[in-house]
């Protein structure tokens, strides 16, 4: 095939050189994040590699990390057929179902009443977030004085009002279980409450006028266009809330100890118990490398049912 001729003017412009992949300065942003990110890495990555690392050790406190024997997979063994551990772990699961579901129900529902400007909201929302500014050990002294059976607030207006006998809350299995749910429930349920509220404000207001113009009423509204539009959100809040159930001990340890027997112990009491109580820290590292794995497995359970990122249109 004949090429046609090449112009002799275009023939001796130089060719233009290829423009740099990398414009200079693009690593600047970079710098700035690198540092806080080695920071964050650090502390979030040791930990993990530190507890692991421990884990295969007999160690205790006092005796320097170069003495203490190599165990191998023993804690692991010993850990799997230890029927304290399945205990606390039934408890936690039992806890965080009840706590979770109560303060995700509590929480939207009082989101849905308070969205729009009525009088008194801003006030009432001031005092309901309280318990948040509270520190986790000042909750538990709090609520141990309110369960006391004693002198607590509970057994005297329980009885003034209803003629119910003073019960011993902290100190039957049943009504201790009962007492540190009531005590999470009123310390978390206004988080899941800023949180869907600041979802709900935020959602456009033509959708939910168009569905009013659709015809749909107040319930149609809620179950079929705002919580679906905030589903993101939700499962957001309710990851956070999950994390929170087995991380959290510092409420239980002063309310209760984990006493009556086990009935309020959860696992990250029971890993704390062990390392600092009976200073077996190298089966208290593989308890906590456990709870790891287990909250790792169940956040990621979720995320991949939920999927809160697939639609794009979620607030």
């Amino acid at each position: 095939m004949a090429h046609a001729p090449q112009d002799p003017l275009t023939a001796a412009l130089p060719m233009p050189m290829a423009k740099p992949r990398f414009e200079p300065g693009f690593l600047t942003p970079y710098a700035f994040i690198i540092p806080a990110l080695l920071v964050m890495l650090g502390g979030l990555l040791y930990p993990v590699f530190m507890a692991l690392y421990l884990s295969f050790y007999d160690w205790q406190i006092g005796l320097p990390l170069e003495d203490a024997d190599f165990i191998g997979m023993t804690n692991f063994a010993r850990m799997f057929t230890d029927p304290q551990v399945w205990e606390v772990l039934w408890v936690t699961l039992r806890f965080g179902f009840w706590t979770i579901t109560i303060e995700m129900t509590l929480g939207v529902a009082l989101a849905l009443l308070l969205e729009k400007p009525i009088r008194g909201a801003s006030v009432f929302r001031t005092i309901f977030i309280l318990p948040l500014m509270v520190s986790p050990v000042v909750v538990g002294l709090i609520w141990r004085y309110l369960f006391d059976a004693r002198i607590g607030w509970i057994n005297y207006y329980l009885g003034a009002w209803f003629g119910i006998d003073p019960q011993v809350w902290l100190g039957d299995a049943q009504l201790a279980f009962f007492a540190i749910v009531l005590t999470d429930i009123w310390q978390w349920t206004p988080f899941i409450f800023i949180i869907v509220i600041a979802g709900l404000q935020a959602l456009p207001s033509e959708v939910v006028e168009a569905s009013t113009i659709d015809g749909a009423n107040w319930w149609q509204q809620i179950f079929l266009v705002k919580l679906p539009m905030i589903k993101s959100i939700l499962v957001i809040a309710l990851l956070m809330r999950l994390i929170d159930v087995f991380r959290g001990m510092e409420v239980m340890l002063i309310m209760t100890g984990g006493g009556p027997g086990r009935s309020t112990e959860l696992l990250s009491l029971h890993i704390y118990n062990r390392a600092f109580n009976t200073q077996q820290l190298g089966y208290a590292s593989a308890i906590s490398v456990l709870l790891i794995v287990i909250v790792f497995a169940i956040s990621t359970a979720i995320l991949t049912m939920a999927n809160p990122m697939k639609n794009k249109s979620d607030v």
